[in-house]
């Protein structure tokens, strides 16, 4: 597959102790000296513990879930129609932003390998469990983690590229010639592992902290799954348990505080210590958050089309959006933290309750009934402070929908690529997206396969269009 693929699984479980490397580094990083073979690691709980944190410090640090400017937040930002960047002469970003993305773009490679780089970890960390000593419930507990990362690793691959090879070993004369699988059989993956982990993931976060994945963290993402996949009626009853769970989980009033380390809303962040320097605010305040004392380093801002589209009473635009006057710019301000060092305030939200709100509510229009789905869908507008929706009007399917999609685009802009995937998924990318970009073909709903990853296996075909 990449490069990173033809070191041996012992290097692998070296860079996952404590050697933690960008993306692009550990692609060039040559094999240590004193290589760890990976039974050793497995061999005591703490240093197998370092090894499941090291890849929750990886994806702090790799492209694809850093937050940053080549993260599918940022990326998958552009090419929905939420962020768009300031300078007309940076050509990589206009490529996603016009959905004219060439095989060659170094953005797209380093989304692209930074997932198999996680996959890659994951599948060394279950291979060097399978045979230890240690206690089985811990064994389980951390094999569950793992299969959690690898599922959410794959969901991306799959909805941003559709097809993808399907690796599950750290095998490199498999992977290095690995043709890409159907769709269904990645999702029916995605949900195996998914299944296997929910029922050995812990119950509580340890000491508090929400940067490990618990048993609703597995039900949250299994929810979105289900409800990707059209499984209505799993899809709710999934959101419901994680949503009932008011032990851990509560819709934050106060919009200031959801974004904050250890939130309530949050199901799982992950942490910036987990870059291994002295700097504490996220990626995604670093990026986004406008220093009026140095505007010209910034490239993003929001979209005139998403602005117009909060009302003047909802607070959402008011304490999640933020205003640099002398360029009239509008910027992300979920994350206050531009800049910090020894300042830990805030972790970057991967998962949070308002969206199992959301997977609930669309899950219940799908099966009429369309009561209990507008009390989902009032709870998040009761929050953001705006107009609710008449629980005794004779509502359709496709008014609520169009409602659940305007929601959701204004409660989860800049967070993970959620209003690309809904376009994408429920086939409005053409009618919406069109408009936008000059050159919208219908083939851009999925983005290409890195030509320097084709290039390097023969079996991997393009996507149409590219």
């Amino acid at each position: 597959m990449n490069k990173n693929n033809t070191y041996s699984k012992s290097i692998l479980i070296f860079a996952i102790l404590g050697l933690i490397f960008s993306c692009e580094d550990f692609v060039e990083v040559a094999p240590p000296n004193d290589r760890l073979i990976s039974q050793s690691v497995f061999d005591n709980e703490n240093s197998a513990r370092s090894a499941i944190q090291g890849i929750y410090n990886q994806l702090m640090i790799i492209y694809f879930s850093n937050g940053g400017e080549n993260s599918v937040t940022n990326l998958a930002g552009l090419s929905a129609d939420n962020l768009e960047t300031i300078r007309p002469t940076n050509a990589t970003f206009l490529e996603f932003q016009e959905n004219e993305i060439l095989p060659d773009n170094n953005r797209n490679l380093g989304l692209w390998s930074g997932v198999y780089n996680i996959i890659y970890l994951t599948n060394s960390l279950l291979e060097g469990i399978s045979s230890s000593d240690l206690n089985e419930d811990f064994i389980n507990e951390l094999a569950a983690q793992a299969r959690f990362i690898r599922a959410f690793s794959y969901f991306y691959l799959v909805n941003l590229y559709g097809e993808v090879p399907l690796l599950l070993s750290t095998d490199y004369v498999t992977n290095a010639v690995a043709e890409r699988e159907p769709v269904e059989e990645v999702y029916a993956q995605i949900v195996n592992d998914l299944q296997l982990a929910i029922p050995l993931l812990n119950e509580n976060y340890t000491d508090g902290e929400r940067t490990t994945i618990v048993r609703s963290a597995g039900k949250a993402l299994l929810a979105r799954v289900q409800l990707y996949r059209k499984n209505w009626i799993q899809a709710a009853e999934l959101s419901t348990q994680v949503i009932s769970n008011q032990q851990l989980f509560t819709l934050l009033d106060d919009l200031n505080q959801v974004f904050l380390k250890n939130s309530r809303e949050a199901i799982w962040q992950l942490s910036p210590l987990g870059r291994g320097n002295s700097t504490t605010q996220t990626e995604e305040g670093a990026l986004y958050v406008i220093d009026p004392t140095l505007p010209g380093i910034y490239n993003l801002q929001l979209t005139a089309d998403l602005i117009t589209n909060f009302s003047e009473e909802d607070q959402r635009a008011e304490f999640w959006i933020g205003y640099f006057e002398d360029n009239n710019v509008y910027y992300p301000y979920k994350y206050k933290d531009g800049y910090s060092t020894n300042n830990l305030t805030e972790y970057s939200m991967v998962l949070r309750l308002a969206e199992q709100y959301l997977i609930r509510a669309e899950a219940r229009v799908m099966m009429g009934q369309y009561n209990l789905a507008v009390e989902d869908i009032n709870r998040i507008k009761q929050r953001a402070g705006i107009e609710l929706l008449d629980a005794d009007q004779q509502w359709s399917e496709e008014d609520l929908l169009e409602i659940l999609i305007e929601e959701k685009r204004k409660e989860f802009f800049t967070e993970w690529g959620h209003r690309w995937l809904d376009l994408k998924r429920l086939h409005l990318a053409t009618s919406i997206l069109s408009s936008h970009t000059s050159e919208w073909q219908p083939t851009d709903v999925l983005y290409p396969i890195p030509e320097e990853e084709r290039m390097s296996n023969i079996n991997l075909s393009q996507n149409e269009g590219y």
